[in-house]
């Protein structure tokens, strides 16, 4: 059964990309739904340019899959199925001890972006930023390297590249896309349709992610410090403590009128283990893209027992592209990055979980879905059941149900104004799911669940 656009949709795997409505000239509509994700819609829309949109979309039978991108853009590059292709694979961080406190990890993403705008490989920047006077994440173009730096750091929260691409079309310059595994595939697909922007996006910058976020995350993080989510002006995801592992790190949120942020420990909210997969959309159950294979660079947090400890944090880089693997090495060789090579088979390790997810779980859930007559896209992982333990696949499914209640439960705590709402359920889910875990995995497990229940009887 064909798995085209309109599956995709009807089945809520939409991840709000955007590339069909830059296909088709904005005929499509994207725009953000109730439960805090971009979602295309497809009512009233011509079949012609249905047709075209499915050809872009990242989770359409209709468009090539990462293999069929990979051997178009890098034939003679070595390649496997957990990386890519890859010509280089380097560890490292930028050398300043004050900037790289500054990033969320080792700095090495902001540091080729603003290289790349210095050698003038790129007139523009198109990445997710904070656009003036609007609080919300949302795709810009930074033309210098003050506005990548003001960028700079993990902004989880739903995004689309609908307007941004809209508004560089045409207009003569070249630009490097940053984005997760979905959008830079979908950006890939736009430029084998469309010539003319393909003569403009001429640098690809890939982001390792574990799933995507609902604008939802920040909002619950914030609301957890004491900030409502109409009262919320600013978030730092990720500010890092000296005395800490490059993990264990903080958040600041701040109030619409307040001069200074309040700061808490990540590990001191509910819900951010990203096991946990709240507010994670329904198309992060489908991807099986860890380390963009599209994309001319992927960059990746090493979480790695050789670099974990180190708050300064370590990024994981896998080059594809001569060029950008050059234009590393010529800032490793000024003295502005630290570089170290790195093996495959680390910086798969460093993604441990997302493998897991994106390929064990996948399985599972296609056979899940195939069983219950459900359409599912074409993916690179066979449908199978079987491929793990039953606890484990229980555990794989609890995530699951968490997801979908995350986003319901937080849409109605959201609407009530009363974050119990969502509170409530979503801690006897996760209750559920440390107990299934603590009978797959054993006494480690058991002591997390231990850990988590301590944590949550001190919030009452």
């Amino acid at each position: 059964m064909a798995h085209g656009i309109e599956e995709v949709v009807a089945r809520g795997m939409c991840v709000g990309c955007g590339a069909c409505s830059v296909r088709t000239s904005g005929a499509i509509p994207v725009t953000i739904g109730r439960r805090g994700v971009y979602e295309a819609h497809l009512d009233g829309i011509d079949s012609g340019a249905v047709r075209a949109a499915s050809r872009v979309c990242p989770f359409s039978d209709d468009s090539p899959d990462e293999d069929a991108l990979t051997r178009e853009r890098f034939p003679d590059l070595p390649a496997d199925d957990r990386l890519g292709a890859r010509r280089d694979i380097v560890a490292g961080r930028i050398a300043s001890d004050t900037e790289v406190m500054r990033s969320s990890s080792g700095g090495l993403t902001s540091l080729l972006l603003v290289e790349l705008l210095r050698e003038g490989r790129v007139d523009g920047i198109v990445h997710v930023g904070r656009p003036e006077g609007d609080q919300r994440f949302a795709y810009t173009i930074s033309t210098s390297a003050e506005e990548v730096l003001g960028s700079r750091k993990s902004m989880y929260a739903s995004t689309t590249l609908t307007d941004v691409l809209g508004r560089i079309r045409g207009d003569g310059r070249r630009y490097a896309v940053v984005g997760v595994p979905c959008f830079i595939t979908a950006a890939r697909h736009l430029v084998r349709e469309m010539p003319d922007l393909g003569e403009q996006l001429v640098v690809f910058v890939g982001l390792v992610c574990g799933h995507l976020k609902s604008t939802f995350y920040a909002e619950s993080l914030a609301w957890q410090a004491g900030v409502a989510p109409q009262d919320l002006e600013r978030i730092d995801f990720r500010v890092k403590a000296p005395e800490r592992s490059s993990g264990n790190y903080d958040y600041e949120v701040t109030a619409r009128g307040a001069t200074e942020p309040i700061r808490r420990r990540t590990g001191s909210a509910f819900d951010t283990s990203w096991g946990f997969g709240a507010f994670q959309p329904e198309a992060c159950n489908f991807c099986d893209d860890v380390f963009a294979e599209s994309a001319d660079v992927a960059f990746a947090d090493a979480w790695l027992p050789q670099y974990e400890p180190d708050s300064r944090g370590t990024n994981v880089v896998v080059v594809r592209d001569e060029q950008v693997g050059e234009t590393l090495q010529r800032a490793a060789a000024r003295g502005e990055a630290d570089l170290e090579p790195l093996s495959a088979d680390d910086a798969a390790a460093s993604q441990g979980g997302n493998y897991r997810h994106r390929r064990v779980g996948l399985a599972v859930r296609l056979a899940d879905d195939l069983r219950r007559g459900r359409s599912v896209p074409r993916k690179r992982v066979a449908p199978d059941r079987t491929v793990v333990s039953r606890r484990r696949a229980a555990l794989i499914r609890q995530r699951r149900r968490m997801s979908v209640l995350s986003l319901e439960r937080f849409a109605e705590a959201r609407e009530a104004g009363d974050f119990s709402r969502y509170e409530r359920p979503m801690q006897r889910a996760i209750r559920r799911y440390w107990l299934i875990d603590a009978a797959t995995h054993g006494p480690r497990a058991l002591a997390g669940f231990l850990k988590h229940r301590a944590k949550e009887l001190l919030r009452r």
